[in-house]
């Protein structure tokens, strides 16, 4: 694999304000080709937040949403937070617009503009009836350039494991995929949650995400229901097995099976997946 170093320059910027925006200032970003087929993609780097001026809970959590704006929290790929992400009874709401994902303009997938590496995420969810959405960790944001020389980002999930958020009971994806490893708080089309233990749409959900040296748990309403090992023979098999595998979808395969990137660590996201969908109590334990 041949990698290409070069500077991309964006406007400057010295902190995100409290509406979530903030422009974007002079950055590094990776261009790798891979000779075996894989499209070039550059990896953006953008800076991140101070972690120092978010809340610290009693538990050693940091509070990275307070409930009351977005400091901190911008679209992915993009600068400032999508006006169809808003903030309601101290909950973070994308307010759908029945379009399917990942909206352009107003819409788009929203992440804390952070990289985590080993951590655990606390948070509480829930979705309108036959909603959908997702929560993304160890994301890259991720850019490739069209045979006309036009640069696009690729989604958020090309490069990040999802937590499935869904309305099993309402939403058809549930019956898709394979042993019900689409429902909420599996490994989106890996590995499903067992048990499955989801309130239905419309009341809260708790969720959690455990990433330690490649150990990951999910868990929902105080039990787990997923554990995998990230960087394995394991790993590299169940995407294989998934549409994310080399023949599906080569770009997705090289990314995830390197998720994190070489430090091994990325963005927490929230999907628009075009349906009103609540995220609230969001907090972060650094687990090094």
């Amino acid at each position: 694999m041949k990698k290409i170093f070069y500077a991309a320059s964006l406007m400057a910027a010295t902190m995100f304000a409290a509406c979530g925006g903030g422009a974007q200032k002079s950055q590094e970003a990776e261009s790798t080709e891979d000779v075996s087929g894989t499209p070039q993609y550059t990896v953006v780097d953008n800076p991140e937040v101070d972690l120092s001026q978010f809340e610290t809970d009693s538990e050693g959590y940091i509070v990275i949403f307070n409930g009351k704006d977005f400091t901190g929290w911008r679209g992915y790929g993009k600068d400032k937070v999508p006006g169809k992400w808003t903030i309601e009874d101290g909950a973070i709401k994308f307010n759908g617009s029945g379009g399917g994902e990942a909206q352009d303009g107003d819409g788009g997938d929203l992440i804390f503009s952070h990289k985590f590496q080993n951590f655990e995420l606390l948070l509480d969810w829930k979705v309108s009836k036959g909603g959908n959405s997702g929560i993304f960790y160890l994301a890259q944001e991720i850019s490739t350039t069209d045979e006309n020389g036009n640069e696009r980002m690729e989604p958020i999930y090309i490069s990040a494991p999802e937590f499935q958020v869904l309305d099993n009971a309402n939403h058809p994806d549930a019956k898709l995929g394979k042993d019900n490893n689409r429902q909420s708080a599996s490994l989106y089309d890996m590995i499903p949650a067992v048990p499955q233990n989801q309130n239905p749409f419309g009341e809260w959900n708790s969720a959690k995400i455990m990433v330690y040296k490649g150990t990951v748990v999910h868990g929902q309403n105080n039990e787990n229901v997923v554990e995998y090992h990230l960087w394995t023979q394991q790993w590299t098999d169940m995407l294989q097995a998934s549409k994310f595998s080399q023949d599906k979808w080569p770009l997705a395969f090289e990314l995830l099976n390197n998720c994190g990137g070489p430090d091994r660590k990325g963005y927490i996201g929230l999907q628009d997946h075009g349906d009103d969908v609540w995220f609230k109590n969001i907090r972060v334990k650094i687990l090094d």
